[in-house]
């Protein structure tokens, strides 16, 4: 039963990987190519490079994580929970969570309608702040990563059964710093926060906008209407996207679950679901990015 578990959990991470690269891989890539040729760069595809190149590494990152607990059970036990990889771990997955969250409030100001003095100066002004806040984004996660890396280390436990999840150190040492790591990965809740905050404001600038479309008469398809369904559709996907990993990833950092135990496998195959599968939802909602895609594909075609 656990040899099917371990086939079908590297079957899984090979689709989701492949389908990371191809999805993150060509957001950075565009992006990247029209600052080449243009040689300035816009605000929303610096942050969708930004978010393109950490899901890209994280899902580098959780694919490894998952073959090495297959395959190389010692030195998943004295890396991967390690202090350098959990800096790394949680510095990818903090700064993934603060760049969609600013995508989600990229997408809030930009499209919602509402006419109130400190929002429509925010609209004007997001796109001169983004870097800022990627910047931000960049120093809250490391401090993150830093912080989790200093109270957690299991590489330091003298011996430690990852099958049986037995350990020889300290219960109480080991409970302790399993709390602090899930205490500090609490403030994720706030980005989050922010983020259902915005889903909400344009779910209300869209039953508003509605409503005025009735009201008026006019069709119910028209630029802005689309607009705000395609935002919706993008931040919607990510939240559940992110509270599947987010759930995950705290159940992971308990370590109740035995190491190649069917539910560890399942939590592995669910947190690498994350990073590519929003990536993917964001290309199929925008139409510059699929008429793009197309284009590849097309010449991939070629002889």
């Amino acid at each position: 039963m656990i040899f099917l578990a371990e086939i079908f959990h590297i079957t899984v991470l090979t689709a989701l990987l492949i389908l990371g690269i191809i999805g993150n891989g060509f957001l950075v890539v565009v992006n990247v190519r029209k600052l080449i040729q243009n040689k300035r760069m816009l605000s929303i595809e610096l942050l969708l490079t930004c978010l393109g190149m950490s899901r890209f590494s994280l899902q580098i990152l959780l694919t490894f994580q998952g073959i090495v607990s297959i395959f190389f059970v010692p030195f998943y036990r004295q890396n991967v929970y390690g202090s350098q990889y959990l800096f790394t771990w949680m510095f990818l997955n903090s700064s993934s969570v603060w760049f969609a969250t600013c995508l989600g409030i990229f997408y809030c100001l930009k499209i919602s309608g509402f006419s109130h003095p400190y929002f429509l100066w925010l609209k004007f002004r997001v796109s001169k702040l983004m870097p800022w806040l990627l910047l931000g984004s960049v120093l809250v996660s490391g401090i993150t990563g830093i912080l989790c890396a200093h109270v957690f280390d299991y590489s330091t436990v003298s011996y430690v059964d990852w099958y049986n999840n037995a350990s020889l150190a300290s219960p109480d040492s080991e409970r302790r710093k399993s709390n602090n790591v899930l205490v500090i990965n609490l403030v994720l809740i706030f980005p989050l926060g922010l983020f259902v905050t915005c889903t909400v404001m344009l779910l209300i600038s869209l039953y508003s906008h509605t409503h005025r479309m009735q009201t008026r008469s006019s069709a119910s398809s028209n630029p802005s209407t689309e607009a705000h369904l395609n935002a919706l559709r993008t931040v919607i996907t990510f939240f559940c996207f992110s509270i599947s990993y987010f759930a995950a990833l705290m159940v992971n950092l308990t370590h109740r679950m035995p190491v190649r135990s069917i539910w560890f496998f399942f939590l592995k195959d669910v947190m690498a679901a994350y990073p590519s599968g929003h990536s993917v939802f964001i290309i199929l909602g925008n139409s510059k990015y699929q008429q793009s895609f197309r284009k590849i594909l097309g010449l991939a075609k070629k002889p």
